[in-house]
């Protein structure tokens, strides 16, 4: 009977696929048979054991149920996994496997295979996602909009700016998965408090070709274990991911409140319903589950930074934590990565409305303009931001546009035209450099892609 919403609800296939137990077992063979392959090819272990051991060292002969059988009277998953191997193996080949080798070796390696195919396709995702972004931006990103500092209408500016900045910031997330792959994915066979004692004056050597064997970066220096800030940086990235995404989320859902309603999800009124009771009801509920697994992702960066402090070379409440925050930090990272590629793929523009709410405030927001236009004229700053402001104020108080106030100031009309307040007064015609910071980020973003 499933119970957790992973098991029907939430991930996609290809990352489930990952993190289930047989592609668990998959990888743990696959560092069994680097070790044996590797011990091999130094004479340490008889060649043909290596390469039996390398033949028999899959999912096609040791099976997930004769594994967990073992474990269930062993109580240890790894030495279930030996005696799995062994009994598979022929000509003996079996006594040597994992030799030289302690259970973290062979966890802490394989995970990392698990871990980087899961950075692999999260950065795929975000990249799908920077590509849709800039394919909204050519599209919309001229549209001039109302920006909102405190929740107040404050200037001018562009849907071209709202993407650019996501376009930007998910670029350094990029980044961030780089180098958390390069602290991350590393391949150990160092033994049991890191020293490779057990397999003698060849255990560096060892070491480092079962690495190699993996298409691993060989991990400079551990005790029992891949040292856990590694980890910790691992689940910090998707948590910082998460928090990418849900603040795009958060910005699509209050824009499509009612009273705003300038872009919104796709919504469909044949199949789709928004409530059990109120017929009307159109609810942003991608962007709200974006949001909501959001925090559970960044709820695990806790867990992870306490994996990192152990007993001394190592103890074990680093392992059942990571059983859970590991797989599931990644596979809800895809999926809100997913539902976010959805949501901005099939974003709604109500344009009269973005053009409704940026002239909602008669004028005030021009207000930073009309300081700027006093002061290149020949008024001082200060000035003309005490006057300016005076008839923000009283426009406010009269609740009437800022041009009529403005016309009624012979100080201003001093050092303006009434044609020039008019001018003054066009939102369109207030976004800086607006343009060039947008087409700067979408060039670099297009150049990080392809690298």
């Amino acid at each position: 009977m499933a119970i957790h919403p992973i098991e029907f609800r939430y991930g996609t296939p290809e990352m489930k696929n990952i993190w289930q137990q047989e592609a668990k077992l998959a990888n743990m063979l696959k560092v069994e048979a680097a070790l044996a392959k590797a011990e091999g090819e130094i004479g340490l272990i008889p060649q043909e054991a290596a390469d039996e051991i390398n033949r028999k060292a899959t999912t096609e002969y040791v099976k997930q149920e004769r594994v967990d059988e073992i474990e269930r009277a062993t109580n240890h998953d790894i030495a279930a996994l030996m005696k799995a191997l062994e009994e598979v193996c022929d000509n003996n080949a079996g006594e040597y496997v994992h030799y030289g080798a302690t259970s973290n070796d062979i966890i802490d390696s394989s995970q990392s295979l698990q871990l980087k195919d899961s950075i692999h396709i999260i950065r795929d995702k975000v990249i799908k996602l920077i590509e849709l972004l800039i394919d909204l931006t050519k599209e919309h990103g001229d549209i001039v909009t109302i920006g909102r500092t405190h929740g107040q209408h404050a200037l001018p500016t562009t849907y071209g700016m709202k993407f650019a900045i996501y376009i930007d910031e998910l670029t350094r997330q990029l980044d961030r998965l780089d180098l958390t792959e390069e602290h991350l994915c590393v391949g150990m066979m160092t033994g049991a408090v890191g020293t490779t004692a057990a397999l003698g004056e060849t255990g560096f050597d060892i070491h480092m070709r079962v690495s190699e064997i993996l298409g691993l970066n060989p991990v400079e220096i551990s005790n029992q274990v891949v040292q856990r800030d590694n980890h910790a940086e691992y689940v910090m990235t998707l948590a910082n991911i998460c928090s990418t995404l849900e603040k795009m989320a958060l910005e699509v859902r209050n824009l499509q409140r009612t009273e705003i309603m300038e872009v919104g999800e796709k919504f469909d009124p044949e199949k789709q319903v928004g409530s059990s009771t109120m017929p009307h009801k159109r609810n942003p509920i991608t962007g709200e589950r974006i949001c909501g697994v959001s925090r559970v992702v960044r709820s695990y960066v806790n867990a992870a930074l306490q994996d990192n402090p152990l007993w001394h070379e190592r103890d074990l409440t680093n392992s059942s934590c990571e059983r859970i925050i590991l797989p599931e930090s990644a596979i809800l990272t895809d999926y809100i990565l997913n539902l976010t590629i959805k949501l901005f793929g099939k974003l709604e523009f109500h344009e009269e409305n973005i053009e409704k709410n940026l002239n909602a405030s008669n004028g005030l927001v021009m207000a930073e303009r009309f300081m700027s236009k006093l002061t290149q004229k020949g008024m001082g700053r200060q000035s003309a931001y005490s006057l300016v402001r005076s008839c923000a104020m009283q426009a406010y108080e009269e609740d009437t546009g800022l041009k009529e106030i403005i016309l009624k100031h012979d100080e201003i009309l001093e050092y303006l035209s009434e044609e020039e307040i008019s001018e003054t007064l066009d939102p369109h015609t207030y976004l800086g450099s607006s343009s060039r910071f947008v087409e700067n980020v979408i060039q670099k973003a297009q150049k990080r892609i392809k690298e």
